[in-house]
């Protein structure tokens, strides 16, 4: 298993997320860390978005590299939803693919 530091996941996120996102999501990954994404890319912060993210922050780097596909992730509640799932599904689909 690859040793995660906040700021790792933060540059491969950012980079995913950059012009590519619409609107705002909150990714929160409990006693690792929480990120606001969007449009601009990611930021260390637990501010408000549209929809949010939950999981573990070995979850989320398996999606941002592609090893977890997010569909799987969410139906076996790897991740949870807290908003619109269609979207976050998207927003999962972006995260899991190069820029």
């Amino acid at each position: 298993m690859t040793t995660l530091t906040p700021k790792a996941m933060l540059d491969v996120i950012s980079a995913r997320a950059k012009d590519r996102i619409k609107g705002s999501v909150r990714l929160e990954m409990p006693e690792f860390a929480t990120f606001y994404v969007d449009e601009t890319g990611a930021i260390e912060s637990d501010q408000d978005a549209d929809i949010t993210l939950t999981a573990k922050a070995q979850v989320f780097y398996e999606i941002a590299i592609g090893e977890q596909n997010p569909a799987t992730a969410f139906m076996t509640r790897k991740l949870k939803v807290d908003g619109n799932p269609m979207r976050a599904l998207k927003i999962g689909e972006l995260l899991s693919t190069p820029a």
